[in-house]
């Protein structure tokens, strides 16, 4: 039997929140993993403190190389209710743009911005975040 103090991880689909700056490349690649990875065990979400038009092109090629398509998806600007809404908020580079609510789990993940890399610069990227991801999962939401 769960107890009501236990963590939303245990109790519910856990939310988690990919922020960076321009919403763009290194928090919708992490959102697209985490979506491949986990599936509907956990609800994800993008936004960026600046965001851009468009996700970066190198970015989706990057994640289509091995199978993820992140194409549709478009930036979002960050809002106080998403991260009110999440159980975990994971911040690329978006400094204190993001606003902090007690309870919250944060983890700030120190990554190179694909913006205006090519496609090898990229893939070294995007495995890294594959990698963060999968730790996540495994502690939030294991199989």
């Amino acid at each position: 039997m769960t107890d009501a103090a236990d963590s939303p991880a245990t109790t519910a689909r856990p939310a988690v929140l990919f922020v960076c700056v321009h919403n763009a490349g290194r928090s919708q690649m992490a959102a697209g993993w985490l979506r491949h990875l986990a599936g509907d065990r956990v609800e994800v979400l993008s936004a960026g403190s600046e965001p851009k038009d468009q996700i970066n092109p190198v970015a989706v090629a990057a994640m289509a190389e091995v199978g993820v398509d992140i194409a549709g998806a478009q930036p979002k600007v960050l809002t106080t209710e998403a991260v009110r809404d999440s159980d975990v908020v994971v911040t690329m580079g978006c400094g204190d743009a993001c606003p902090v609510f007690p309870g919250k789990r944060y983890e700030d993940w120190e990554l190179t911005d694909p913006a205006g890399r090519g496609l090898d610069e990229v893939r070294p990227i995007r495995d890294d975040i594959r990698r963060r991801v999968e730790q996540l999962v495994a502690e939030i939401a294991p199989a």
